[in-house]
């Protein structure tokens, strides 16, 4: 196992957890991973959970030796679901801070060191960290003044992305973890569980310093699911209804169905393609139902929330 740290003892070792869920890749997975195991000083433990059926032999291989040496934790899910692995991974996370990765990043140096500093200075339940995205590497945000998330300014903030992102274990796990409702593509899962946190007290802060690339693979992933802008299927749709049914009730629910909806169809692709409209429209009034059913099911926690945490 190759590891760019002098520092091998566990007690050099960062005390933080990195869970990385991971679906349908392969050598990226494999590269993200071995960037994660080099960051100096390493993180005290690394949970890969895996939702892949099949890996090429050699990816399978590395995996399989990282796993024997302790350099992983390698967690074999049998269902493809989002938030139903990184549930999993609040649940074997041995740290009380759980770092949350993409499995296509490439992290920055300071990464592990940033998040855990981000904690104990601010206090902050969960911290997200800077995401560059392939189209913003090498643009100057300094003068930015619109908050984004490959900004270079530190804020209090309301919402995160999934994809860089440390949580206190224990407060996740008192509101219940994510939605598992939240299926397929998941869109708006980190809404929803930011809805909870604000509900129950929680804060959320924003450092820049805790910084990563998102090389956006497109394969794999949520990419698995098709181009949310030619397909009839719902499974891009189904989670931004039911996370207004999940912090909305009643008319503003109504309001957000219908400016969903709207959106969906108000972008230049469809400008330029208008014979689209009616395909996507399809897999939004799919997505309604969809919705509507997971919401009168019950929201999926994984345990019933803590006594005052909102349900």
């Amino acid at each position: 196992m190759a590891r760019g740290s002098a520092c091998t003892d566990l007690e050099c070792r960062l005390k933080i957890t990195v869970a990385i869920p991971s679906y349908g890749r392969d050598h990226v997975l494999v590269d993200t991973l071995r960037e994660v195991l080099n960051l100096s000083p390493p993180p005290a433990e690394v949970l890969v959970l895996d939702q892949t059926r099949a890996h090429t032999s050699d990816v399978e291989t590395m995996l399989r030796e990282w796993d024997a040496a302790g350099g992983i934790r390698w967690l074999r899910l049998t269902e493809p679901s989002i938030t139903r692995a990184m549930n999993q991974g609040l649940l074997a996370a041995s740290n009380d801070i759980v770092l949350f990765l993409d499995d296509d990043i490439h992290p920055e140096p300071a990464l592990l060191r940033a998040h855990l500093a981000a904690h104990r200075d601010t206090a902050a339940t969960l911290v997200a960290g800077r995401v560059i995205q392939p189209w913003q590497a090498g643009v100057d945000v300094s003068k930015d003044t619109r908050f984004h998330f490959a900004s270079l300014r530190p804020a209090w903030i309301t919402q995160f992305m999934g994809g860089n992102f440390s949580i206190r274990r224990k407060a996740a796990l008192d509101l219940g973890g994510f939605d598992e409702n939240f299926v397929r593509v998941a869109y708006r899962f980190e809404a929803e569980f930011a809805y909870r946190l604000d509900r129950a007290g929680h804060r959320i802060y924003f450092e820049p310093a805790a910084s990563l690339y998102h090389l956006k693979v497109a394969t794999g992933g949520t990419r698995s699911f098709g181009e949310h802008l030619t397909t009839f299927k719902p499974d891009h749709a189904v989670g931004a209804y039911y996370c207004c049914l999940r912090t909305w009730s009643g008319w503003p629910s109504l309001g957000g169905f219908l400016a969903t909806a709207a959106r969906s169809v108000a972008t230049r692709h469809h400008l330029r393609r208008p014979w689209w409209i009616p395909v996507t429209l399809v897999a939004q009034l799919l997505g309604m139902g969809w919705a509507l059913g997971l919401y009168l099911s019950g929201p999926r926690y994984l345990r019933p929330p803590s006594a005052g945490a909102p349900h």
